[in-house]
């Protein structure tokens, strides 16, 4: 070192920048296969994400509804009740997980070219296609037959039809006028059936007509919702949008509505559901409430921005207290207070 400073210093700066030039084109110019266990870590790190990723964590809120059925009947307040009730959650969450794990492998593709799908951890290439089906695949089977074994029959052949019938779905009933929105809404309905399959619990008719109307209402509203907000473009982000005349959809959300309100009014009503130990009618009071939860639900509806109806309903804290004091006054009739 002391050698090579000797006179102005100047071989030393220049022999200094060579050096360090020649160690970036060494590096560079180095076999490519000896820098790859970095991008390897990075992707073993990722995958396990993506798939969480693309398994919609956001969704899995919906499937609490399996709890529905149960807490109409009064059947929850059991260490058994509530234990196949987090089986129940786990076994749906699965088996809709590996719908758009199969969803997002078929339409990689076509993801790849939309400005915001193209983002999605299949179309992006963080999980293998490969990989998606064989997760999806692999869920698709396990979760029934997790039902099957650790509660019933009609578990699993409820979680069978629905793996059946949202794959149908993702190929081709997405396309299907009317269709498309009946299926959407036996999804919702089957989440809140499967829990009272769980534990046994006989389903009122009036509470598979409130609920199925009522899915139907929010799942209109919402497509009511993006063709309102996407006019003269529907078919940038949903195909059959494009379809649909948004008066036709106003008219589906308004009828399903009605429906519900009116299913619910003799589910209260029915003289078999009313407690007469009670200090109030708490059954029958609890119709008001419900009505104004659809009132209230229906402003973002006719705004057209009624997007994921959980979203809806987190957002405004209106509606969230409507929510909750309908919840207390169902839980006064069914506790007999």
């Amino acid at each position: 070192m002391d050698a090579g400073g000797a006179g102005d210093g100047t071989p030393l700066v220049h022999a200094s920048a060579q050096g360090r030039r020649g160690s970036a084109a060494a590096l560079l110019d180095r076999p490519r296969g000896k820098s790859v266990p970095g991008p390897r870590a990075a992707t073993t790190v990722g995958l396990p994400v993506g798939l969480l990723k693309t398994a919609r964590p956001r969704q899995w809120v919906k499937n609490v509804l399996v709890v529905a059925a149960p807490a109409a009947a009064g059947e929850l307040f059991s260490w058994h009740a509530a234990a196949q009730l987090v089986l129940v959650f786990l076994l749906f969450t699965a088996a809709a997980s590996a719908v758009y794990l199969i969803n997002d492998a078929r339409d990689a593709e076509a993801d790849r070219a939309h400005p915001v799908k193209r983002n999605r951890p299949v179309a992006a290439g963080y999980v293998p296609v490969a990989v998606a089906y064989a997760v999806g695949g692999g869920l698709a089977v396990l979760a029934p037959m997790a039902a099957r074994t650790l509660c019933n029959p009609m578990t699993a052949a409820l979680l069978t039809a629905y793996v059946v019938m949202q794959l149908a779905y993702c190929i081709s009933l997405k396309h299907v006028l009317v269709v498309d929105l009946v299926v959407v809404t036996i999804g919702f309905l089957m989440r809140a059936m499967i829990g009272g399959f769980a534990l046994g619990i006989p389903l009122s008719r009036w509470f598979l007509i409130t609920t199925g109307f009522g899915a139907l209402f929010m799942v209109s509203a919402k497509r009511y919702s993006e063709a309102v907000q996407m006019a003269g473009k529907a078919g940038a982000t949903r195909a059959l949008l494009s379809e649909y005349t948004t008066g036709y959809l106003r008219f589906v959300w308004q009828l399903a509505a009605g429906v519900a309100v009116l299913g619910y009014c003799l589910w209260a009503m029915e003289e078999g559901g009313v407690a007469r130990t009670s200090l109030l009618p708490w059954r029958q009071l609890s119709m008001v409430a419900f009505i104004l939860a659809v009132l209230r639900y229906a402003v973002f509806a006719d705004r057209g921005t009624a997007g994921e109806p959980e979203d809806v309903v987190l957002r405004d804290r209106a509606l969230a207290l409507i929510g909750l004091v309908w919840v207390a006054m169902y839980g006064l009739a069914v506790a007999n207070w």
